[in-house]
């Protein structure tokens, strides 16, 4: 079948343009009145990572005698490259804190989850996007907040839970700097930890209207032996209604953590009516 110069232009032009199409990289909407990508929004991660942030198999609860409830599910990890390359002492403590996670994990007493952990713990968290110098990010978690600083970056004048955030644009990247962060968060809920001297670098890109691609590299010289990093989707909430809730988990925890001084205290109150 003899097909006219033309008619084969016009298709392979078409062919062409489809692919290009499908190559092109996503613009984001811009915020109103600003050439800013529009990242508001309530995101939440859809992975296991709060679990481990390595690869890792199913395993029972903390509690055994809870059966298959609160079981760690697998997970095919975040890790890039695949293990955390913590120096030897750290790898060592690492494994004391799984063996001892029910006292120890920063997350049963209630304590702000920190970054990165704070993005993939298991709860929602919404962007905020305004003032062209402030962007703040809101936690479901005990009610957590942070202020990404967008203009001249600034130092930390102490150490946070949340840390110390400075934001950038990098095209419709935004890029968050975090330090000052304290040493008494973890990672995940497999025992994985920082020193004071963690640094991590935030970015934040959107992969289509209701994806962000969220990668964050890890540098602290006292824990581990090189920079590594972490990387996975987030998924925006297309709920009409989708809003945080109220988890004020203090009260939850107050028994585990107070519960003995409340008893000391009814003991003295029975021993003071005698």
């Amino acid at each position: 079948m003899h097909i006219r110069p033309v008619a084969l232009s016009v298709v392979l032009s078409a062919a062409l343009a489809s692919i290009t199409f499908a190559q092109a990289p996503y613009r984001a909407p811009r915020l109103a009145g600003t050439k800013q990508p529009n990242l508001n929004g309530v995101w939440q991660a859809m992975n296991t990572a709060s679990w481990d942030l390595e690869a890792h198999a199913a395993g029972p609860s903390v509690v055994p005698s809870l059966g298959a409830a609160y079981a760690i599910p697998p997970g095919i990890g975040v890790v890039e490259g695949g293990e955390i390359p913590y120096l030897p002492a750290a790898a060592a403590k690492k494994k004391e804190n799984f063996a001892n996670r029910a006292k120890l994990d920063p997350e049963f007493k209630c304590y702000l989850p920190g970054v990165p952990r704070a993005a993939y713990n298991g709860h929602p968290f919404q962007i905020v996007q305004g003032a062209a110098d402030k962007i703040v990010f809101a936690y479901q978690y005990a009610a957590g907040t942070r202020t990404i600083n967008m203009d001249k970056p600034s130092e930390s004048p102490s150490n946070f839970w949340m840390g110390w955030s400075n934001g950038k644009w990098e095209g419709d990247t935004l890029v968050v700097d975090v330090t000052g962060q304290v040493a008494d968060t973890w990672f995940d809920r497999a025992g994985n930890h920082h020193s004071d001297e963690l640094h991590v670098v935030e970015r934040y890109t959107p992969r289509s209207a209701d994806v962000l691609w969220y990668e964050a590299t890890i540098e602290d010289p006292k824990t581990f032996s090189r920079p590594w990093k972490i990387a996975m989707p987030l998924y925006r909430h297309v709920e009409p209604n989708a809003q945080l809730l109220e988890f004020k988990c203090m009260e939850f925890a107050e028994d585990m953590m107070y519960g003995h001084l409340f008893k000391n205290r009814k003991q003295d109150d029975k021993g003071a009516s005698k």
